[in-house]
């Protein structure tokens, strides 16, 4: 009876032993057939995808030793009474073996069943996988682990040094970095740097609402500044007139991957000691003289959803070069504890049960001891597993998101009588997430009335996110306490027309801006294709 991973030497239907060797993959249900991949020697020329390496044949007790690598050729289905068992695999080199298969397979399904969709419809945003991510997937399900493992770790190096940076840690989404960097900042480890109910954090008032959302669940107070139309970014000269000693931090998104005016924000940070907080979740691979955004503030925030520049799905991440600030976010991540080992590992330290912390008696298990009221909002393997085949394919994802920018740029320029086309901020080099349109004043069209024209003709578009958030239902029906500005202290919803017109760019982008999609799954056909349908409604 054959078994999967025995080694077998196939003989032909009259019994005759050839040199030819293989390995069962399977042993097919209710047939005598058995599903095997040929072994074959250095040398031999490769007919095949399936492919590994054998160096030599050697056996020890009827097992090849582990240290061979295996060379795998084209996968057959012979007759049982074919084979000869000569020898076994050990359960690494068969766990090797399957997991190849499992690749094989992958690329076979994504090629045949994946790649067969059309499309009728450019989206705005959408994400580009292929066997690779599939097969990653694949590999994280043999494990079994379910949680963080091997792929989370494998991503959290990977991605701190494309980054350049010391620390990151991964999150169940980018929403979810936000509220860990702004509460982590809230930790009593930071002494008198650390932040307090009433402090006041500021923030742009055209924005993505989970930019915000996690200064007024930590009890703070946003400080909503207006923005510059073309750049879509903050206004300097009023972040620096919003200051007052209340002020501990600035939490600023660099937008649709346009980086904020770095060097103004860091001479107000420095000047006033105050937390910077880079909110890079629509950035990843923008530069700002030079250097990676996600490097200049205390800590960074990313999402990996399936719109932004590299997705596992669902996730995010924080990234740091601050020893103890790391500590802090590991501590909130992880249920408020004040242990760091990961998962499936235990007392790193070496002072598991030698410690008195709070209250506790000397010893309690420090896996068990919290020192911040924390989350879960740890990703899965799986996330991760997707997340690492994708940053093999961030430069490429990033140069074909400014190649198609470039291209619809040049396109729409001849309109600009009718629209503000985006600029990036001096000394940048965004990675854009998308590309806004501001509609100007004008005869022909308003926002409203060209954006249905595009759906119409199946080109998708988004709005500037939540436009002027003080607008948003979620604003007006809440009692939040929130200024505008150098204006006073104000309730959210005692705004009044007149206290919302003082963001006057930011009703504009409310009003007259949108924005369409660039990303790596668009071509220049259906740039080429966006560029003429503005054409033929504007003649």
């Amino acid at each position: 009876m054959f078994k999967v991973g025995d080694i077998i030497l196939i003989t032909s239907d009259k019994g005759v032993k050839s040199n030819e060797k293989g390995v069962i993959i399977d042993n097919l249900k209710n047939s005598d057939d058995l599903l095997i991949t040929y072994l074959n020697p250095e040398d031999t020329q490769v007919k095949g995808n399936f492919k590994e390496r054998i160096s030599n044949f050697d056996l020890e007790d009827g097992v090849l030793k582990s240290s061979h690598i295996i060379f795998l050729d084209y996968i057959n289905s012979i007759k049982s009474t074919n084979c000869e068992k000569i020898a076994e695999l050990n359960k690494n080199k068969l766990d090797k073996i399957l997991r190849q298969y499992a690749h094989y397979n992958s690329e076979i399904y994504f090629n045949n069943i994946v790649k067969r969709g059309s499309r009728d419809y450019i989206p705005a945003s959408g994400k580009v996988l292929d066997q690779n991510e599939l097969f990653n997937m694949i590999d994280a399900s043999y494990d079994m682990w379910l949680t963080a493992g091997r792929f989370e770790e494998a991503f959290n190096e990977k991605f701190a040094q494309l980054l350049g940076m010391n620390h990151v840690l991964t999150t169940n989404s980018g929403s979810s970095a936000n509220l860990l960097a702004i509460t982590a900042l809230t930790s009593y480890k930071l002494a008198d740097k650390k932040l307090n109910i009433g402090d006041e954090v500021i923030t742009a008032a055209a924005c993505f609402p989970t930019t915000v959302a996690p200064i007024i669940q930590n009890n703070l107070i946003p400080v909503f500044v207006d923005v510059e139309l073309g750049t879509y970014n903050v206004d300097i000269e009023q972040v620096e007139q919003a200051i007052t000693n209340k002020t501990k931090a600035i939490f600023l998104a660099h937008t649709l991957g346009n980086p904020f005016n770095i060097k103004e924000i860091l001479k107000i940070t420095e000047e006033y000691d105050l937390w910077l907080i880079e909110d890079n979740c629509d950035a990843l691979f923008s530069k700002y003289s030079g250097e990676y955004t996600g490097k200049f503030g205390h800590i960074s925030t990313f999402s990996f959803y399936p719109a932004h520049h590299i997705t596992m799905g669902e996730g995010g991440a924080v990234a740091t070069n601050n020893e103890e600030l790391h500590k802090i976010l590991l501590s909130y991540r992880d249920w408020g504890r004040d242990c760091w080992c990961i998962p499936g590992r235990d007392d790193t330290c070496g002072m598991r049960f030698k410690k008195q912390l709070g209250k506790l008696p000397y010893g309690y298990d420090h896996k068990y001891t919290y020192s911040h009221m924390g989350y879960n909002l740890k990703i899965t393997d799986w996330q991760a597993a997707i997340g690492l085949a994708q940053l093999q394919k961030l430069p490429e994802f990033v140069e074909k998101r400014r190649s198609n920018f470039k291209y619809l740029y040049s396109g729409l320029k001849e309109f600009e009588e009718y629209f503000i086309l985006p600029e990036p901020t001096e000394d940048s080099e965004p990675s854009w997430f998308g590309f806004p349109i501001t509609v100007k004043d004008n005869d022909k069209f308003d926002q409203i009335k060209l954006v249905k024209y595009l759906e119409e003709n199946r080109i998708g578009t988004r709005k500037l996110f939540a436009g002027n958030i003080l607008r948003q239902p979620a604003f007006i029906n809440s009692n939040i306490k929130m200024r505008i500005g150098s204006s006073p202290l104000k309730n959210s919803n005692e705004l009044t027309e007149k206290d919302l017109n003082k963001l006057q760019n930011t009703e504009d982008i409310m009003n007259k801006t949108f924005w369409i999609g660039i990303w790596p799954g668009i071509n220049e056909n259906d740039l080429e294709y966006v560029i003429d349908k503005v054409k033929d409604l504007i003649e």
